[in-house]
């Protein structure tokens, strides 16, 4: 049996019916050229079944003794396993469009898993357009984290069109060939380093040193008014209309994205690609939240998960940090918006840049201590640490296909908790970048929307640097509505210097 971390029991401490805590994703494949869908299908779901002994934790159930999760808990083999219920067989209507995946995956994302077996599902789902199906999983949070998803996802796929498993991808015998493979240099296009998450950095055992001191100088200072363009949690963070109690149901919407594009209009900003992808949801977010005529007079702010590590260290295992992001959505000019993103966004990297993973994670700690109080009093949507996550996960950056079904897209679903209705996260996929949105549905009316304000926020900023793209076609989203292209913003846009100019208080 394997003990569960504080980390882990976390997650199943905090759930509860309204607030689920697993993770999961969407795949897109094209079938094979004349391969027979349903027998497709049929053979890929029963390669998944036949595992002689599971990769743990998917063939474990969660063990707790008379105190339950106040006590400890682990992982013990499940002697009832029934592969058959974790994985099931769907079919749309036909033709099924994106419309009617999105909204049989937003039911199955709103339910809990059943904490008497494995806590995990994956449904393949036929009956789409253009010989496509696709594949919904869901992971409890608490036994898997997002590097080990994607190495998951890694190890059942291949770069051969020609390449078949014998075995199931969840089989401890497949997961022991892909770590050998690592071994012997045949990895993926991210590492294990590269891909950890702001999780594991709870994980470490703590020290502490004079940079502790100097951050808590600095937070301090932040909350006195001397911290510049330094954003923390719960530090002048506005209520919104995206902060509120959540219920079980959720909506999901997708939308797929040029890499290229993005990275384009990064480089004309003298940015990085998340500063870009920022200043697209910060974009996509004012226009929502102006729509419903409910964007705050401050700017809202977000959680994201960043990379500290510095060039040449390839030692550092958590070289990561859960920065707060100063979104600018209270600036109306996009110019001046993604400038001052990037401000924070550097602000944030200098706060953390002088520590080690350990005190990262003891600051961090001390930062989401409020949190952890005003959640169970009910009082999280008034004193709201962020408004909402927006994640960026390194993905496979190569053309990749299962059993010779070709990887269309690879959507994520993460988590939204009472106060936080909305989350963003992205997944990079061979040359494009995916986009997975979740939200509540009561909570966030309208969802689907945010796919139209972020391709209108895009090409926002593409015409402020004078940069020509094809709008991206919005066909991976839970509407039958088409996006609509935004005009031009300015009749001298395109004049406009790629230099970027010190912010201004323009504001709505």
């Amino acid at each position: 049996m394997k003990k569960l971390s504080m980390v882990d029991k976390g997650f199943l401490v905090s759930e509860k019916r309204e607030m689920p805590m697993h993770v999961g994703g969407v795949s897109l494949y094209t079938l094979p050229g004349g391969a027979d869908e349903q027998e497709f299908l049929h053979d890929l779901a029963n390669n998944m079944r036949n595992a002689q002994s599971l990769l743990p934790p998917f063939g474990d159930r969660l063990k707790t003794g008379p105190a339950g999760l106040a006590g400890s808990a682990y992982w013990e083999p499940d002697a009832s396993m029934d592969m058959d219920y974790h994985i099931r067989h769907s079919a749309l209507p036909r033709p099924g469009r994106y419309r009617e995946l999105f909204t049989l995956v937003s039911r199955l994302h709103s339910t809990l898993l059943d904490r008497n077996r494995p806590l995990w599902e994956m449904h393949m789902i036929e009956g789409l357009e253009d010989r496509q199906f696709a594949v919904y999983t869901k992971t409890h949070h608490a036994a898997v984290d997002g590097a080990r998803s994607v190495h998951l996802s890694r190890s059942m796929l291949s770069a051969d069109p020609d390449y078949r498993l014998d075995e199931s991808p969840l089989s401890l015998a497949t997961w022991e060939k892909y770590k050998d493979s690592l071994k012997l240099g045949r990895k993926p296009a991210h590492s294990d380093e590269e891909l950890r998450n702001v999780a594991d950095v709870l994980k470490a055992t703590f020290d502490s040193g004079t940079n502790v001191y100097h951050a808590l100088k600095g937070f301090a200072g932040a909350w006195a008014g001397r911290g510049g363009d330094l954003s923390l949690p719960h530090l002048h963070v506005p209520s919104s209309a995206i902060n509120v109690p959540i219920d079980s149901a959720r909506r999901f919407v997708a939308q797929s994205w040029p890499f290229a594009r993005i990275r384009a209009v990064a480089k004309a900003f003298d940015g990085t690609f998340n500063d870009a992808v920022l200043g697209m949801c910060a974009g996509a977010l004012r226009q929502y939240l102006q729509t419903h005529a409910e964007l705050p007079s401050e700017s809202l702010k977000t959680l994201v998960p960043v990379s500290l590590r510095k060039a040449g260290d390839l030692d550092a295992s958590n070289a990561v940090a859960a920065i707060s992001v100063d979104l600018a959505t209270n600036i109306a000019d996009p110019i001046e918006r993604i400038t001052a993103i990037q401000a924070s966004i550097n602000a944030g990297k200098n706060y953390y840049s002088d520590m080690s993973s350990t005190e990262t994670e003891l600051i961090s700690m001390l930062m989401q201590s409020p949190a952890m109080l005003l959640m169970p009093l009910g009082l999280i949507s008034k004193l709201p640490p962020y408004n909402l996550t927006i994640s960026n996960v390194p993905g496979i950056q190569q053309t990749m296909y299962w059993n010779g079904a070709k990887l269309n897209g690879a959507y994520p679903l993460s988590i939204v908790t009472d106060g936080m209705a909305m989350n963003i996260t992205l997944l990079t996929n061979n040359d494009n970048v995916d986009f997975g949105i979740i939200a509540c549905r009561r909570s966030i009316p309208n969802v689907q929307r945010m796919i139209d304000y972020m391709e209108e926020a895009l090409q926002e900023l593409e015409d402020a640097v004078g940069l020509k793209a094809k709008p991206t076609v919005a066909k991976k989203r839970a509407s039958a509505t088409k996006a609509k292209a935004r005009p031009k913003t300015r009749a001298n846009s395109k004049s406009r210097p790629k230099d970027k100019p010190t912010p201004k208080s323009r504001k709505n």
